[in-house]
């Protein structure tokens, strides 16, 4: 997907040089007014610059007001068939919204994705997504293939009485994020990942089951149980940790209001 990563102001700038990392084709564009040391297109109206540019990419992430992106949209909208990809990001990096063409644009896994780059939460708010309200925590070892993930969620699900449709994300610790039996699991169950910050796992007030392998291992006091519980909201375990062949599961579900 091609991208587009725009900002107004130099805060925004920061967050845009923490998404750099991860979308390093991305094309950048910055508020004229906006003070930064970032390569990147300089524009001097959202508005016109969404007008000029909103055919040309797959997605575009823009860390700003949602209002202000609204107002720029509004003119240039046509179809969720057609129109682009586009996740708001707030300038303290601390949501990233699929604003527009959710499913069926890819904005959706986009605002996954963003939210990885830079440990903010991803906000969905399709309505098909507020019907799903289990997260699945994984832990594994190093180079586990997509099979035995797959079928290690499956017999976790199936012990919980659950079903993958109703799965809303599987999880892990950001020191897994480039297992790609994880990645291809997921994918093949339908699921987004969500990669949660170890110093999240190391710092958070939930209570789970530690183990001392693992924090012999990779430092952590566990992985699978607190990334179910932290990858969501209003979460409690509903299945403890189910170690399998080399894959740790644990499942939580979140309390919808």
């Amino acid at each position: 997907m091609k991208l587009a990563l725009i900002t107004l102001s130099k805060e925004g700038a920061k967050v845009i040089g923490g998404l750099k990392n991860s979308f390093a084709t991305a094309d950048i564009y910055i508020h004229e007014s906006a003070e930064t040391d970032l390569a990147c297109f300089r524009f001097a109206s959202v508005v016109e610059l969404t007008r000029k540019i909103f055919n040309d990419y797959g997605g575009i992430v823009y860390v700003a007001p949602c209002g202000a992106v609204v107002r720029a949209l509004s003119t240039v909208i046509k179809s969720k068939k057609t129109d682009p990809a586009v996740v708001v990001v707030d300038v303290g990096g601390r949501h990233a919204i699929s604003l527009l063409s959710g499913h069926e644009g890819g904005a959706n896994d986009l605002a996954f994705a963003v939210g990885n780059a830079i440990f903010a939460e991803p906000v969905i708010s399709a309505t098909t997504e507020a019907v799903k309200n289990l997260i699945v925590g994984v832990g594994l070892k190093r180079g586990k293939d997509k099979e035995s993930i797959i079928d290690s969620i499956n017999k976790a699900l199936a012990e919980a009485g659950e079903k993958i449709e109703h799965v809303r994300m599987i999880a892990s610790v950001d020191i897994k994020s480039d297992e790609e039996g994880l990645l291809a699991a997921a994918k093949t169950l339908g699921a987004p990942v969500r990669f949660v910050s170890s110093d999240e796992v190391r710092n958070t007030c939930y209570s789970f089951e530690e183990s001392e392998f693992v924090k012999r291992k990779v430092g952590l006091p566990a992985v699978a149980e607190p990334s179910a519980l932290l990858a969501g909201k209003r979460t409690e375990l509903i299945l403890a940790k189910r170690k399998y062949d080399g894959v740790t599961v644990a499942i939580a579900k979140e309390r919808i209001v």
